[in-house]
């Protein structure tokens, strides 16, 4: 991990995952910059708090993740993003990749796999 503390930002209808990806990612040494349960509170989020890394579901209410993940792209300082998703079917991965999308883990996942996929987004 980069050693002046990345910061990141979980975009997730599931409170029970938003908690757990919280507590990993801090537990590794990251700083928490926020949460939310839907893609336009999420958004909203990143604008204010510009993390380094945001954790994306796919399936959101509202905003899907991959049109959350088009909307992030075009901030001032984009994040790194990581799509988190149980939907890890052809086209949505494409779909995400075309976005450049800097990772993908489906659910359910390791703490191992999390932190694995954090580092990687967060060395390029």
């Amino acid at each position: 991990m980069p050693a002046d503390k990345p910061s990141f930002f979980v975009i997730d209808d599931d409170s029970i995952l938003r908690t757990l990806i919280r507590g990993i990612l801090t537990d590794a040494g990251l700083e928490h910059a926020g949460s939310a349960s839907t893609g336009e509170e999420g958004i909203q989020g990143c604008q204010d708090k510009v993390p380094d890394l945001v954790l994306l579901d796919i399936n959101l209410p509202g905003s899907d993740g991959i049109d959350v993940l088009a909307t992030l792209r075009q901030l001032r300082k984009p994040p790194k993003v990581i799509m988190v998703s149980a939907e890890a079917t052809l086209p949505r991965v494409k779909a995400a990749t075309a976005l450049g999308v800097d990772g993908f883990i489906v659910k359910p996942f390791s703490a191992g796999k999390l932190i694995e996929a954090v580092e990687n987004a967060l060395r390029y």
